[in-house]
């Protein structure tokens, strides 16, 4: 027998997600891709998210500032206000991006230009090399050495930093990003942890998680709110630059003493909140 389930006792594991965004294609305003979690998944089963993970021992490699473009291990570090280990959250959201959606945020050394996927021979060396990336076969720093690329860790923005709340079997200590789509590349859900992806105006993705269409987070949530008053994918990124060190948002849950009841999650500033450990 096991053990009574000890909410203190779960370790908060650092994670790292990143939203993609575009100019709409056949519509004002901007475009966000999602993908949907796996039934089974351990954490979030069935929700709509954004590509992102939890941070690895692989993303912290100290050979990997060495292809990160404009951001040094210190200079994440002080964004994230962590002693050390910043670029650690950049580079997850990198890879997880690859491994989840199959888009690879690097920019060529010959040219200096995002990595294009339109040349069939290019798109295919990419598409085999993502499994590979996923299951630590390849790492990112040996892809970059191969290929000629350099992460865009200079071109990747810092906006919001959520925890999972008390109570959670699983819990992740997050840090969300904000990035341009590349324009030749196409995201994909892996079929294995995302079973299905879209493109959605901030908009459209707030209307259809309140009909209760598309399952989400309330940090999923939040992060489209920042995105609904941009037009451009250049005014979202503007915005975004602004922002300097996003606060720590920790909801609290509170469970009602009626038969029944549902939970109440508490957030920072509800009647309340400071009541509850």
């Amino acid at each position: 027998m096991t053990g009574a389930f000890d909410p203190a006792a779960v370790a908060v594991r650092p994670a790292a997600t990143v939203m993609l965004v575009r100019d709409a294609v056949d519509a004002v305003g901007i475009e966000v891709i999602m993908l949907r979690r796996t039934m089974q998944a351990a954490f979030a089963g069935g929700m709509y998210v954004f590509p992102g993970g939890r941070v690895d021992d692989v993303d912290g490699a100290s050979e990997m500032e060495t292809v990160c473009d404009g951001l040094t291990d210190a200079r994440a570090s002080e964004l994230l206000q962590i002693d050390s280990g910043g670029l650690a959250y950049w580079v997850a959201a990198i890879r997880e991006c690859f491994e989840e959606a199959g888009v690879l945020l690097a920019r060529s050394l010959a040219d200096g230009e995002v990595v294009r996927f339109d040349d069939e021979f290019v798109a295919a060396r990419f598409t085999a090399a993502r499994p590979l990336i996923h299951d630590s076969s390849l790492g990112l720093v040996e892809l970059c050495a191969r290929e000629g690329l350099r992460l865009t860790t200079d071109a990747i923005a810092y906006i919001a930093h959520w925890v999972t709340p008390l109570g959670e079997n699983r819990r992740f200590d997050t840090r969300f990003f904000l990035a341009r789509a590349p324009l030749a590349q196409e995201p994909l859900h892996d079929d294995g942890e995302t079973i299905a992806s879209l493109w959605v105006r901030p908009a459209d993705a707030l209307a259809r998680a309140a009909s209760g269409e598309l399952m989400m987070l309330p940090p999923t949530i939040a992060c489209l709110e920042f995105l609904h008053p941009h037009a451009t994918t250049d005014a979202a990124l503007a915005a975004a630059s602004t922002i300097g060190v996003p606060p720590r948002i920790l909801p609290k849950i509170r469970v009602s003493t009626a038969p029944g009841a549902p939970l109440d999650l508490l957030m920072p500033g509800d009647p309340g909140y400071d009541l509850l450990p």
